[in-house]
């Protein structure tokens, strides 16, 4: 599926209930999400894993649809490569 046939489902699944939750809820669920990821990692229970990950990018860009923020657009910060450096791999120093 590519990203902005992704982010549309997303809207067209849960615009409405997100929009009566509003923005500051809606992140907060994003976050409980990424709570049950770190779980999921700490666990390494493969099924978990999956669902998690995809739970997380379901709530990120249930977000994104609230600040109208185009998914596909704002990932091209990444095309070249790092934005910092500019490269592939990344040659920044941590």
């Amino acid at each position: 599926m590519e990203i902005k046939e992704f982010q549309n489902k997303i809207r067209k699944t849960y615009y409405d209930k997100d929009a009566r939750r509003g923005k500051a809820e809606t992140f907060r669920w994003l976050i409980e999400e990424i709570g049950e990821l770190a779980r999921a990692i700490r666990n390494m229970n493969t099924e978990e894993l999956n669902e998690e990950f995809s739970d997380v990018c379901a709530w990120l860009f249930s977000l994104a649809n609230l600040y109208e923020i185009d998914m596909e657009s704002a990932m091209t910060k990444y095309d070249k490569g790092c934005p910092k450096c500019g490269k592939s791999p990344c040659q920044c120093k941590e």
